[in-house]
């Protein structure tokens, strides 16, 4: 599914098809006429599908703002034949990608009971139970795709963030990693390609997973300020999967959304666990993709 595109349509008859897969999976089954897949927000939401190489459209969804602050997802749909194969994951996480670049700090949506469970898979959780459609049961379920802290904070905060791998994680100094940039949403690291260079003139595979790994392990210290908690941050587990060599200095990027795992049972002193995924670009293109499971102790845990 890596050569299917996610992509807004363009055409009329993609528009056509757009809604037909709308209706079709979400009003039809229901007995509900052509054109109750539609409503006054259409012409002002922003709407994406995805594309095979055959052209079909396996999975559409849309997004609109309800304030400065939120954004909404409605009319997640998945063509029947791909369902349970990542079609909706792609589309969810390239709507909360908009979501991000408009700014929003929370994501919104009213899901189905059946699709609770996905939902919970990609870091939302239920906020109350919703207004049923067609006698089914809905809940109102929010996801936060950015901190709600002042760039003053982030600042702050990331210089701390760098003093404590200088003065914790030596091989941090000698790969000369360092942060460029945080926004509330995405955690960017850097490291220079020549210390970390192998005999191939490309950046050696073990600083590529330490780039990851520490980029995922900053996006969660930042977390953690940001909630006004602190414990033991530890890897637990980690994988990483290679693309392509990197031969231009790599960038690593962790964005929120792709943290999955709540935090705030660490204040009442409990063990709390987060799946977060990180990206490595070379060049602008993406080489590798790291997935770890990092765990949070209690101070009090890792003394005993």
């Amino acid at each position: 599914m890596r050569h299917w595109h996610v992509r807004s349509p363009v055409s009329e008859q993609e528009w056509h098809r757009y809604y037909q897969l709308r209706w079709q999976i979400l009003r039809a089954p229901w007995n509900q006429p052509e054109g109750s897949e539609r409503d006054e927000l259409d012409s002002f939401a922003y709407h994406l599908m995805l594309v095979n190489p055959a052209g079909d459209i396996a999975a559409a969804g849309r997004l609109h703002q309800l304030d400065k602050t939120t954004a909404q997802v409605r009319y997640m749909a998945v063509a029947h034949e791909y369902q349970g194969k990542g079609a909706g994951s792609r589309i969810l996480a390239a709507l909360e990608a908009q979501a991000v670049a408009w700014g929003c700090a929370n994501v919104s949506l009213n899901a189905r009971d059946t699709a609770i469970a996905f939902y919970l898979r990609y870091g939302y959780h239920s906020v109350a139970d919703a207004a049923s459609l067609f006698g089914i049961p809905h809940v109102q379920m929010a996801k936060k795709i950015r901190l709600s802290t002042s760039a003053k904070q982030h600042q702050q905060w990331c210089e701390e963030l760098s003093k404590t791998w200088q003065e914790t994680i030596p091989l941090s100094v000698f790969m000369q990693l360092n942060i460029k940039e945080f926004d509330g949403n995405a955690l960017r690291c850097q490291a220079p390609l020549a210390p970390n260079i192998n005999l191939h003139q490309t950046m050696f595979a073990g600083s590529i997973y330490t780039l990851a790994t520490l980029t995922g392990w900053g996006m969660l210290y930042l977390q953690l300020r940001a909630l006004g908690l602190q414990g033991n941050q530890v890897l637990a587990d980690g994988s990483i999967k290679y693309f392509k060599p990197v031969t231009a200095e790599p960038e690593a990027c962790c964005v929120l959304q792709n943290c999955l795992g709540s935090l705030e049972a660490l204040g009442d002193g409990r063990k709390v666990i987060q799946q977060i995924r990180v990206q490595i670009y070379t060049a602008g293109t993406l080489a590798a993709e790291f997935s770890g499971r990092y765990a949070v102790l209690p101070h009090k845990e890792l003394t005993a």
